[in-house]
């Protein structure tokens, strides 16, 4: 929705204008795809595709949501934030309200737009980006400063704790602790972080949706888990390591007789995707985008291969990108099973990628990807009107 749009359905919604424009962004992770509750580091960054908050003060002990494609208004009493858990909208933002006002930030009633570019249901990270793009207008709003690790915190614990949406860290912290250009090697479970220069030169990043319905993700994701926590034990009987990713890919080879089956597989996997995030990292650090391609490649085939999560849908959409001229590299990003790719494409090349990727994936699978050509972006922006 264009500023002009939004700014007129927010003063039909709510009778005066809007005063501020609040953003957090969606997020891609990189490389490193299901390692961070092995141990090891996620290198997400944040996207131009955003959850634009455009906010006003109303004077009342009522905070009121609403949305660009859901204009029903929904109100949060301030002084009951804990009780709209069962909300089917709204309850992110009640979270995050409730987990503001706990920290001790004196909630200011407050009406808010939310129209977001960050398409649902897609494993960018729209949940995150609504939420750290309230905790930043509701706190801004109370005079509370908080930095933005406290912020991605306060969001992924109204995830957790009050949506009752299982989730790392890894999203909230991509959206409000993104920089322009760069990506963030994370350790999830330290929140130590790095900043590692995202210049992609002549290239750019397009993410696909395969658009595949999601069904038992949950209960597949789980299974893995359960695999690498067995993997871990029968390791730990002659490795003093507290997590896979600890093992370099020697120390794995040396202890891989213990495992067997679809387990060494899952094992394998986390340790050679957790030296490809080093790899990566060192490819960028010397502009080596060929290499970083190359890597992506290597990252999609252990996630086939190896942990068996990517599904048809996925391997149809990295492998025809993978065929394209202009496309140095592609992989899955998220839990898998559906979901989204990510291309490393030549921006002179990216209108001809999408038209060939779309028609193909279209005749082998029988509906349509979505694509977004993106840039690397700050992931908190705050902005008067």
């Amino acid at each position: 929705m264009e500023r002009n749009e939004a700014i007129g359905l927010f003063e039909s919604l709510y009778r005066a204008a809007p005063q501020d424009l609040f953003t957090a962004a969606g997020r891609i992770n990189v490389i490193g795809e299901h390692v961070d509750y092995c141990g090891g580091k996620v290198f997400p960054a944040a996207l131009n595709l955003r959850c634009n908050v455009y906010a006003r003060k109303n004077g009342e002990n009522v905070i009121r949501v609403a949305a660009s494609d859901f204009k029903q208004v929904v109100e949060l009493d301030i002084d009951k934030i804990g009780e709209y858990k069962s909300l089917k909208w709204g309850n992110y933002q009640a979270g995050v309200a409730y987990f503001l006002q706990e920290s001790g930030t004196p909630l200011v009633g407050c009406d808010l737009l939310y129209d977001c570019t960050v398409p649902f249901g897609s494993g960018l990270s729209s949940s995150a980006a609504i939420e750290v793009s309230t905790a930043v207008a509701l706190s801004e709003y109370a005079g509370v400063k908080y930095d933005k690790v406290q912020l991605a915190l306060i969001s992924q614990r109204a995830e957790n704790k009050y949506a009752g949406v299982n989730c790392g860290i890894m999203d909230q912290f991509a959206s409000a602790m993104g920089k322009k250009d760069h990506a963030i090697l994370l350790d999830c479970a330290t929140l130590d972080y790095e900043y590692v220069p995202l210049r992609l030169g002549d290239y750019c990043i397009v993410v696909a949706n395969c658009n595949k319905p999601h069904n038992l993700v949950e209960s597949k994701y789980n299974v893995r888990r359960h695999e690498v926590e067995v993997a871990l034990k029968k390791i730990q009987e002659v490795k003093k390591i507290n997590a896979l990713a600890e093992l370099s890919v020697e120390d794995f080879n040396e202890v891989k007789y213990l495992l067997s089956g679809v387990v060494a597989k899952r094992a394998e996997h986390v340790v050679t995707e957790c030296a490809r995030v080093t790899e990566a990292v060192d490819a960028l650090k010397r502009g080596d985008i060929a290499e970083l391609g190359r890597l992506l490649n290597e990252s999609h085939y252990s996630l086939r291969d190896l942990y068996e999560v990517t599904g048809k849908e996925l391997d149809m959409l990295s492998a025809l990108a993978r065929k394209e001229a202009g496309c140095l590299g592609s992989r899955m990003i998220g839990a898998g099973f559906g979901g989204c790719t990510i291309s490393i494409v030549k921006k002179s090349a990216v209108e001809g990628f999408i038209r060939h990727v779309d028609k193909a994936y279209f005749d082998a699978i029988g509906y349509r990807a979505s694509f977004y050509e993106t840039s690397i972006e700050d992931g908190i922006t705050v902005s008067k009107l």
